[in-house]
């Protein structure tokens, strides 16, 4: 049976982690490791190991004593022995600990290896969950099923369209409709199922037909989706899809679609079909951002002074922030002048900048894309920005 699923990580936890604050909160996340040798080889909780250790010499820093910092760390200690967390492996694990406890999340991301100890979370690994998403809806579609799903890279929801529309040919124009006029295909394959060919009435007749079934799917197509702003892509045979775009009225109609018949397909695999297709729909987004960079180069609408970009983010001033991977700025922004202090490294007092600038841009609407050093606008700087205004 297929089953619906929601997106790993709701923007609402992300919000939660982000507005707590105190003393020695801890951050950690990790490859978990999903192959056959590297989980017998229990690399993964090696890892976590290695992270409590190079936590405990930090927190020794803080001036906490032996007993504090074991009975501190000891929820993730506990980790390391459940065996049901390892057996069940994502791709990678994300931890944070602070003075009411654990929280931990199994994520489709490989994260790199890292720690960080601070008075607040750090939550930038976990942004590709939304910046490399993107919602749009799949519509399964042949003359005797219907099903419509809401999607992105990292879930699909049944909207259930069977309640707002006929899902079946014979429901839209009644059941008197004559079986000769159905030329279908005859043969052993499934994914022919619905297809018609030949010239004359009867073809003729049928595609009148599934133009008034298809309109009728299209009536409920509306009712369900809200942001009609987002793409539909349907999956249906190569001969369906020009008959659903003639009768369709939806205003973003996907212009490719998975061809064949949907009913007998895999689920999840038509889901990873379906984002396939889909990814280069949202990474247009992504460069049009890049060459919106490149275009206003010399007004003061971009910037790639990281200190400039610290302070326009916590503003809520940034319209895209760019990214460059593997990198970090630590340092500490002043409230009281609204200036930075840029530091070699992370030290006690300081606070990772790249981590705040990203969080006040994507909780205040703004667009993050962490990029290889290559894509980045201006190559030699970590951080770039466009300005709202």
């Amino acid at each position: 049976m297929y089953t619906s699923t929601n997106h790993p990580f709701p923007q609402k936890k992300l919000k939660i982690l982000a507005s707590k604050q105190s003393a020695h909160t801890v951050t950690i996340y990790l490859p978990m490791n999903k192959k056959g040798k590297e989980q017998n080889e229990h690399l993964a909780q090696a890892h976590l190991k290695k992270c409590v250790k190079e936590i405990h010499q930090t927190l020794t820093n803080y001036q906490l004593n032996k007993v504090e910092i074991n009975n501190y760390l000891k929820p993730i200690e506990d980790l390391i022995a459940n065996v049901d967390l390892w057996r069940n492996p994502s791709d990678g694990l994300a931890v944070f600990l602070d003075q009411n406890g654990i929280s931990y999340y199994t994520l489709p991301i490989a994260f790199e290896v890292k720690t960080y100890v601070s008075n607040h979370f750090y939550l930038k690994p976990l942004l590709p969950l939304y910046y490399e998403d993107g919602v749009y809806f799949l519509l399964e579609l042949s003359a005797d099923y219907v099903k419509l799903y809401k999607c992105s890279k990292f879930s699909y929801k049944d909207l259930n369209i069977e309640n707002f529309a006929p899902n079946q040919l014979k429901k839209a124009i009644g059941t008197d409709y004559k079986d000769k006029m159905l030329q279908f295909r005859t043969g052993h394959s499934a994914h022919t199922r619905g297809s018609f060919h030949g010239y004359g009435e009867g073809k003729d007749d049928y595609k009148k037909e599934l133009i008034t079934f298809f309109r009728a799917i299209d009536l409920g197509v509306k009712k369900l989706i809200d942001n009609r702003k987002a793409p539909l892509l349907l999956a249906c045979t190569d001969q369906l899809y020009p008959l659903y775009k003639e009768a369709s009225l939806y205003p973003n109609l996907y212009k490719n679609h998975l061809n064949g018949d949907p009913e007998f397909k895999n689920k999840t695999l038509m889901h990873q079909e379906s984002w396939s297709l889909m990814q280069d729909y949202f990474n247009a987004t992504k460069k049009d951002k890049i060459d919106l960079f490149t275009e206003l180069y010399n007004t003061q609408k971009v910037s790639y002074s990281p200190s400039e970009i610290i302070s326009a983010a916590i503003h809520g001033k940034i319209d895209t922030l760019f990214v460059k991977k593997g990198t970090d700025l630590f340092g500490i922004y002043y409230n009281i002048n609204n200036s930075v202090r840029l530091d070699e490294s992370k030290e006690i007092t300081n606070t990772s900048l790249l981590n705040l600038a990203c969080m006040q841009t994507f909780l205040q609407g703004g667009n993050v894309f962490e990029l290889d050093p290559e894509h980045m606008p201006i190559k030699e700087q970590p951080i770039n920005a466009i300005f709202r205004y």
